[in-house]
């Protein structure tokens, strides 16, 4: 049959991503994969000197995605599939454009590791991201920013006279244009994807791209590629060169021989054809094979230790088998970058089939005798030739308009478009994409001035920030507003002009009080180290926050008493309580009036500041802890009530709330305010103060308030951490915690046999193993 592409509803249970974060993520989320100087200095020089080009200072602009939860439904999800004779092949556009499934139809094998849920998990460097398919990473050292964002899809012609699919966005790390051509060659067992990535600017860019493949692992499950070693990376931060297949006592190639989650960069030699092969115990399975371009290749493996086989079930569904990764990359490692000069390019053609191999050579003694068997069945199945034609071929088409609109992107391509003119044949960023998202920046370019923020507007999201230099630029130029000047401290924190960024919020503050400069002048407290500063900047901004949450009977309920005043009766205009203190200290504050005449920008002080209310809370008081009672009730009293049956806050006012209040919690702890941070916890609604993050907060604001029995029944009763990071280990440090106090009683001292005694006695459930490195 000829090949043919068309739409359907692929339904699977899923969670909801639900809305992005609205603070701006001025600091990069704590990152696994880095080395330190030492281990840079011992590595070849040009590793070394790629692994310390570039590395990321944020993600920004791109916001963080964490309001995801565990609770998946049915949803339907928008899927393209290409199809001939031999493959089926079954796309996301939807969920950064993942290859969910790779059907050989005359074996009935799916190539693939197809995981029957898409759960989002906090692996991707904003955040949400799912296991399972092909994903294509680009940016930064990581899994994109883009896994579980919508990508623009087309058809476009193909090389031999057929239909591709086109998928292609913005990436907006590197501010980078990028494409992915998908090709299914008619009766061909292979599917070939052409890559292209542009840098249309003057300067060079950093480049990131690894093709990440999930395949099914099993015990016989052997992973194959032309190398005699290769650089390990484990999650203890350590990169050292290490033989293939056997090291440290195992065969390495087996993705169940280690104990904990790996990473295997196979040093390939500079004249290999490069390719990496995952077959099972009969010699069946998927290859993966590329143009020269692309050199890297490596295994990752989860391990067979209860920490990866917890994250593997943590990412899908009971009774689902087990996957490992096999990647195909622009450069040696993963924690290098690459650069690409002004005006250029880089471009190569994948291919991914079926490969099937005498089992006993695959899983002989003999290294290299298994690699021979595997390189002359890729060869006579997709030729190296043959894939240099098909890139031949497929280079005239990369430029090729695309046809019918399959998929709809971002219409942040449109906006850099707009004010770049950039000409990018092949990827068209069509004005009609841009949204709400980009409209202030596109008045800003149009008319010099950021829209400024309506006074009457519920303060419940800031806005998307930008920060290359060009939209800098432009905002330094911006009549001073409380937004302009906002958006200017977030680019310039960027830029690492830190003193700039905090005059900026400073001005920002003396045109309007706004959580959102408040919380970033309290990260830059953090990072100046004034932790008691930050803590009370970040308490105004909830109280902020708080106050701007739109009542039940302006969103369609009654207000009634069961929303009115606190335990105290303070209450609001609105009847709503006045949920947390009024807090500030000098300069915290922001003062009514706005700056001089002709908006200068100075440094200044906020007009006024009010004083802080009293710290101190009585049993019983508003926020009062529950030291005692049945499940449910240890914790904190419940100063936010229950709103009315039907009633539910608006989805961005909820997101503002869990931000703010997991900041200021972690804010408070951190300046040795517990009683503060449960009183805080205490004032968020129930739906935000029931998710597993704030119960894992509440029990350590119970552990550092002296309640370590109060803090061991919230993990007795169970949670789960929707948003755990890859590689966080903050829920067995702080069970350790808990039981290390347990042991030592009040006022005991935690020595070496009290914690060998805790771990000894209080051992760590299951449910709480993350842990990927040895502990």
């Amino acid at each position: 049959m000829a090949t043919s592409v068309r739409r359907t509803t692929l339904t699977l249970p899923t969670a909801p991503l639900g809305p992005e974060n609205p603070l701006p993520a001025l600091r990069l989320p704590r990152e696994v994969h880095r080395v330190d100087e030492t281990t840079r200095a011992a590595l070849p020089a040009d590793m070394a000197r790629q692994t310390a080009y570039e590395p990321l200072r944020s993600v920004l602009p791109v916001r963080l995605r964490d309001g995801y939860g565990r609770r998946r439904a049915p949803a339907g999800l928008d899927a393209l599939v290409l199809e001939n004779d031999r493959l089926r092949v079954t796309v996301l556009p939807g969920l950064g454009g993942r290859v969910h499934s790779l059907h050989h139809k005359p074996t009935g094998r799916e190539l693939l590791y197809r995981n029957p849920v898409v759960q989002p998990a906090d692996f991707a460097l904003n955040g949400a991201w799912f296991s399972g398919g092909i994903e294509w990473n680009i940016g930064a050292t990581g899994h994109t920013t883009l896994a579980c964002a919508p990508l623009h899809a087309a058809r476009v012609p193909a090389p031999d006279g057929g239909e591709m699919v086109r998928l292609w966005e913005w990436e907006r790390l590197r501010d980078l244009p990028f494409q992915v051509d998908l090709w299914l060659p008619e009766d061909s067992d292979f599917l070939y994807v052409g890559v292209r990535i542009r840098n249309p600017h003057h300067r060079p860019a950093p480049v990131y791209w690894w093709s990440n493949i999930a395949v099914p692992e099993a015990e016989g499950t052997r992973v194959l590629a032309p190398a005699d070693a290769a650089w390990h990376f484990g999650y203890s931060r350590t990169l050292r060169h290490v033989p293939v297949p056997e090291w440290d006592g195992a065969d390495r190639t087996y993705p169940l021989s280690g104990a904990y989650p790996a990473d295997y960069f196979y040093d390939l030699p500079k004249d290999a054809r490069p390719w990496i092969a995952s077959l099972d115990e009969e010699g069946h399975g998927l290859v993966q094979t590329s143009t020269d371009l692309l050199r890297g290749r490596k295994l990752f493996l989860w391990g067979a230790g209860p920490g990866g086989r917890r994250w593997q079930r943590w990412l899908t569904e009971p009774g689902t088998g087990g996957y490992a990764e096999i990647q195909a990359g622009l450069a040696r490692t993963q924690l290098e970058h690459v650069p690409l000069e002004a005006g250029e390019e880089f471009a190569w053609l994948e291919a991914y089939g079926p490969l099937a191999a005498d089992p006993a050579a695959v899983h002989g003694e003999d290294w290299a005798a298994a690699r021979r068997e595997v390189e002359s069945r890729l060869e006579s199945a997709a030729p190296r030739a043959a894939v240099e034609a098909a890139y031949a071929a497929w280079r005239p088409y990369a430029d090729a308009e695309p046809g019918e609109r399959l998929a709809t992107g971002s219409g942040w391509g449109a906006l850099e478009v707009e004010r770049g003119g950039y000409r990018l044949p092949g990827t068209p960023f069509d004005p009609d994409t841009l949204g709400e998202q980009q409209e202030p920046w596109r008045r800003l370019l149009r008319t010099g001035a950021f829209p400024a923020w309506e006074a009457d507007e519920p303060l419940t999201d800031p806005g998307c920030s930008l920060v290359s230099p060009p939209w800098r630029d432009l905002l330094e130029a911006a009549p001073s507003t409380a937004a302009a000047e906002y958006h200017l401290g977030v680019a310039q924190w960027h830029a690492g002009d830190r003193a700039q960024a905090a005059r900026s919020w400073e001005r920002s503050l003396r045109w309007a009080e706004t959580p959102w400069a408040l919380r970033c002048l309290a990260v830059a407290d953090t990072v100046a180290g004034h932790p008691a500063r930050a803590a009370d900047r970040l308490l105004r901004a909830m109280d902020l926050v708080l106050a701007a949450a739109p009542p039940p009977a302006e969103v369609g309920v009654g207000a009634g008493a069961a929303v009115g005043a606190e335990a105290d009766g303070a209450a609001d205009a609105h009847g709503r309580p006045t949920r947390v203190p009024a807090v500030a200290t000098a300069g915290v504050g922001a003062g009514a009036g706005a700056p001089d005449a002709g908006g200068a920008r100075g440094a200044g002080t906020p007009a006024h500041a009010p004083a802080r209310a009293g710290g101190g809370h009585d049993a019983g008081a508003a926020g009062a802890v529950v030291p005692g009672g049945a499940p449910g009730e240890i914790g904190i009293a419940p100063v936010a009530p229950a709103p009315p049956a039907g009633f539910a806050y608006p989805a961005a006012t909820e997101a503002a709330e869990a931000a703010l209040g997991r900041e200021t919690v972690t804010a408070l702890l951190a300046a040795g305010r517990p009683e503060e941070a449960l009183t805080v916890l205490g004032t968020l609604r129930p739906a935000v103060r029931e998710r597993g993050r704030f119960r894992l907060l509440t029990a350590q604001a119970l552990l550092a308030r002296g309640d370590a029995a109060a803090a061991r029944a919230i993990f007795d009763e169970g949670f789960e951490v929707a948003d755990l990071r890859e590689g966080d280990e903050t829920l067995s440090e702080t069970w350790y915690a808990i039981a290390e106090r347990l042991v030592a009683g009040d006022g005991g001292a935690v020595t070496e046999a009290v914690r060998e005694r805790a771990r000894a006695e209080h051992p760590l459930p299951e449910r709480y193993e993350f842990r990927m490195r040895p502990a």
